[in-house]
C-alpha cells in the first residue's frame, strides 16, 4: 500500500503502545483503586462527552477531509479560509449544545435515576466535551497534512498516560475522587495545545481571519450538502456506538456501566489496526477518487480486508482462549469486594465476533464516505442507529448486558452486509476469495481445539501456553496460506530489521 503502510505501522506502534497503558489503566488500576460505579462514571463522561463533542461539529470534519486537497491545491496558505470556516462552525454548534444542556438539565437528572452519583457530576461533561472538539477540529487538519503518526499518538497514547498520572495521584490519595473527576475532564488540554502548536511550526496550517477565499465562494453549497449530510452520518455512527453506554446507565445503573466499559475495551484491542488504517486512507482515498484512480480505490479495499481479517482472528484468538484467565484476575483484584465480573466472558466472546465481522469488512466505509455517493454513507447509519436503539432497549430488557452485545451483533451484521453490496453493485468491488473462508474454518478448529485444553491453575503459566499453542498454529497457517502477503511481507521486513540491530 505504499504511503498506507509506512505510516500504518508508526501509528499503529502509537495506538498499540496507547492500548497497553489503555489495558493497564481499564484492567488493573481501575479495577484495585475504583469501585464498579465509580468507572462507570468516567465512561460516562466519555461516552457522552464524545457524543456531544460529534454533535457540537456541525459537519464540518467531513468537510476538511473532502475538501482539504482542493483549498491546498488552489490557496496558499495565507488564503486558506478553511480552519475560519470550521472553526466558527463548532463554536456555533458547542454553544447551542451548552444552551440546551443548560435548560434540559432537570430532564436529563431524571432520565439519570439509576446513576445519581453521575447526575451530580454531569456539569463535568462540558469542560471534557469542549476539549475533546478542539482536539478533534485539530486532528481532521492533521490527518490532512499526513501527521497521523502525531495525533494517533496524542489521541491514544498521551490521553492514557495522563490518565495513568490521575489514577496514581488518586492510589497515593494525592486528589479526592471529586478533584480526579475534575481533572479527568480536561484530559485533551495538553494534547489540543500540541497539537495546535505542531500545525502552526508546519507552516501548512494557520488560522486566517480573512474574507471568503475564491475555492469557498465556488464550493459553499457543495460543501453545505456534503457537511449536513456528512453530519448526520458521523453523529448517528457515534451514536450507535455509544447509546448501549446511555441504556446501560439509565436502566442497570453505573456499577454494569462499569463492567460493561472492561469487556467493551478487551473487545476494543482488535480495533487498534483498524483505527490507524482508517486515519491513513481517509486522504489517501479522497485523492483517489479526486484523481478518479478506481483501480487504487480497489486495490485498498481488497488488501484492507485481508489484512483486517488476519490481525481480527489472530487477536480473537488470543482474547477468547484466556478471557477466563482476565475474569479470574479482576475478581482477585477487585476494589472494596466487588468482584462479580464473569459476565465479562460472554460479553467478550460475542462483542468479539462482531469486531471480527466489522473488520473483514474492511474501510467500506471510508471509501463510500470519501466519494461521490456519500449520501449513502449517511442512509446507511441512519439504518444502522435506527435498528440498534430499539433494539439495544428491548434486549437489555430481557438479557440485560448480554442483549447489548447480542444486539451489536445483529446491527453490526445487517450495516456491514448493506455497505458490501451497495460497493459490489455500484463499482464491481468484490474483495473476498475462497481463501478467506479457508482461513476462518480452519481458525475455528484452532479455537475449538486449544479450547479444551485443561484450565492449570497457574494463570500466568495458562495464558503461556494457550498464548504459544495458538501462535504456533496460527502464524505459520497465515504465512503459507498467503492471504495477506502485503502483512506477511511487513512483518518479515520488520523481523530482518530487528535481527541486523
Amino acid at each position: 500500500m505504499g504511503i498506507i503502510q509506512k505510516q500504518s505501522v508508526k501509528s499503529s506502534l502509537f495506538i498499540l503502545l496507547g492500548f497497553v497503558i489503555g489495558a493497564v489503566n481499564i484492567l488493573v488500576l481501575f479495577p484495585r483503586f475504583f469501585t464498579q460505579s465509580e468507572i462507570g462514571l468516567t465512561r460516562a463522561m466519555i461516552d457522552i462527552s464524545l457524543t456531544l463533542s460529534v454533535l457540537c461539529t456541525l459537519g464540518s470534519l467531513p468537510v476538511i477531509y473532502k475538501f482539504f486537497p482542493f483549498y491546498n491545491d488552489y490557496t496558499g496558505t495565507e488564503k486558506n479560509d478553511l480552519p475560519m470556516i470550521t472553526g466558527i462552525a463548532c463554536a456555533i454548534g458547542f454553544t447551542i449544545t451548552c444552551i440546551v444542556g443548560y435548560f434540559a438539565k432537570d430532564f436529563i437528572i431524571r432520565k439519570l435515576g439509576k446513576s445519581p452519583e453521575f447526575a451530580s457530576f454531569f456539569y463535568t461533561v462540558y469542560p471534557y466535551t469542549f476539549f475533546l472538539l478542539l482536539f478533534m477540529w485539530l486532528e481532521a487538519f492533521g490527518w490532512c497534512l499526513k501527521k497521523t503518526a502525531l495525533t494517533n499518538f496524542l489521541r491514544e497514547t498521551a490521553i492514557r498516560i495522563l490518565t495513568t498520572l490521575l489514577i496514581l495521584l488518586f492510589a497515593f490519595k494525592v486528589i479526592d475522587l471529586t478533584l480526579f473527576i475534575h481533572l479527568f475532564c480536561l484530559l485533551y488540554l495538553l494534547p489540543a495545545v500540541v497539537l495546535l502548536i505542531t500545525l502552526i511550526k508546519s507552516g501548512k496550517w494557520k488560522l486566517n481571519v480573512i474574507p471568503f477565499s475564491a475555492v469557498t465562494k465556488r464550493l459553499k453549497k457543495r460543501m453545505f450538502t456534503f457537511s449536513m449530510f456528512l453530519f448526520g452520518v458521523q453523529f448517528l455512527n457515534v451514536l450507535a456506538r455509544t447509546n448501549d453506554t446511555f441504556l446501560v446507565i439509565g436502566l442497570r445503573g453505573l456499577a454494569e456501566t462499569g463492567i460493561f466499559s472492561i469487556a467493551l475495551y478487551v473487545s476494543a484491542a482488535m480495533e487498534i489496526p483498524q483505527r490507524s488504517l482508517t486515519s491513513i486512507s481517509i486522504p489517501i482515498l479522497a485523492e483517489s477518487w479526486k484523481n478518479k484512480d478506481m483501480q487504487r480505490i480497489s486495490s485498498i479495499y481488497a488488501k484492507s480486508i485481508s489484512n483486517l481479517l488476519v490481525i481480527a482472528l489472530g487477536m480473537f484468538g488470543l482474547i477468547w482462549l484466556n478471557i477466563h484467565n482476565l475474569v479470574n484476575f479482576l475478581n482477585h483484584l477487585a476494589s472494596k469486594g466487588n468482584g462479580n465480573y464473569e459476565v465479562i466472558s460472554s460479553l467478550v466472546f460475542v462483542m468479539g465476533l462482531s469486531k471480527v465481522l466489522d473488520l473483514s469488512t474492511g474501510v467500506n466505509g471510508q471509501i463510500i464516505g470519501t466519494s461521490n455517493y456519500w449520501r449513502f454513507d449517511f442512509y446507511t447509519n441512519v439504518f444502522y442507529t435506527v435498528l440498534s436503539i430499539p433494539l439495544n432497549f428491548v434486549l437489555i430488557k430481557h438479557f440485560g448486558l448480554m442483549g447489548l452485545a447480542y444486539s451489536n451483533l445483529i446491527a453490526l451484521s445487517l450495516y456491514n452486509a448493506s455497505r458490501y453490496i451497495f460497493l459490489y453493485k455500484k463499482f464491481n468491488m468484490q474483495p473476498y476469495q475462497l481463501k478467506h473462508l479457508e482461513l476462518l474454518l480452519i481458525c475455528i478448529c484452532i479455537y475449538w481445539g486449544i479450547h479444551f485444553i485443561p484450565q492449570s491453575s497457574n494463570l500466568y503459566l495458562d495464558i503461556f501456553v494457550r498464548s504459544s499453542i495458538f501462535v504456533l498454529l496460527f502464524a505459520p497457517m497465515v504465512y503459507y496460506s498467503k492471504v495477506a502477503p502485503d502483512l506477511v511481507k511487513m512483518v518479515s521486513d520488520k523481523l530482518v530489521f530487528l535481527k541486523r540491530n
